[in-house]
């Protein structure tokens, strides 16, 4: 029996949930939640409150949030090499992860949304992002002398960064400039990011055909 139970849905942020799985090369039993009432059930908020997928819980521990359950992971299935090895590495990995989940995402939300600061360099100094345009070259600019979050290995970092980039890139949300377009191609070549995706895939293809 798996020892981690994990809750998702195909067209969601679980396929970075699954993505990390399968790089540890974790056992896990796989829920499948539907948006709706199934999400706001009393069990299943008593395991994520906030009524969202992806959710995981390996022996008994609850995790939520797709950068923590990357990390988690990595450090639960340390033989899949999927940790930072030195301090520099460990800084790298800490760093970016934390970027793409604070100034990363919340500069993608906003700039979806059609909130910004219009230029305006005391509203920038509120936001945790400045601006949307920073945040991605700034980004850029790490992976145009970097292959990977820390340096030339692939670590859980890349999962969660990999994911906004590639995601960003699909959706048109990010830039493609040629790091972050050379960078995505890296990772979609992976056997466990493949894997992953396939299972999401195929989710999504029956889900089609009972519509």
């Amino acid at each position: 029996m798996a020892s981690i139970d994990f809750y998702t849905h195909p067209m969601s942020r679980g396929q970075i949930a699954r993505w990390a799985l399968h790089e540890t090369g974790a056992d896990y039993d796989e829920h499948l939640i539907d948006y709706g009432p199934a999400m706001k059930s009393a069990d299943y908020l008593a395991l994520n409150p906030m009524g969202k997928v992806p959710t995981i819980v390996h022996d008994g521990a609850v995790i939520t949030e797709c950068a923590a359950i990357c990390l988690y992971l990595a450090q639960a299935f340390p033989e899949a090499d999927l940790l930072p090895r030195t301090a520099a590495e460990r800084a790298d990995y800490l760093r970016w992860s934390f970027f793409a989940a604070g100034p990363l995402e919340q500069a993608i939300v906003s700039q979806s949304m059609g909130w910004n600061a219009g230029g305006d360099s005391q509203l920038e100094g509120r936001l945790g992002f400045g601006s949307f345009e920073r945040t991605v070259a700034t980004l850029s600019a790490w992976f145009a002398g970097h292959d990977h979050v820390c340096g030339g290995r692939f670590t859980a970092a890349d999962i969660y960064v990999g994911a906004q980039v590639d995601w960003g890139l699909q959706f048109g949300t990010i830039e493609e400039t040629p790091a972050l377009v050379a960078y995505a191609q890296r990772l979609r070549q992976r056997d466990a990011y493949q894997a992953a995706k396939a299972i999401d895939a195929d989710h999504i293809a029956a889900m089609d055909d009972d519509r």
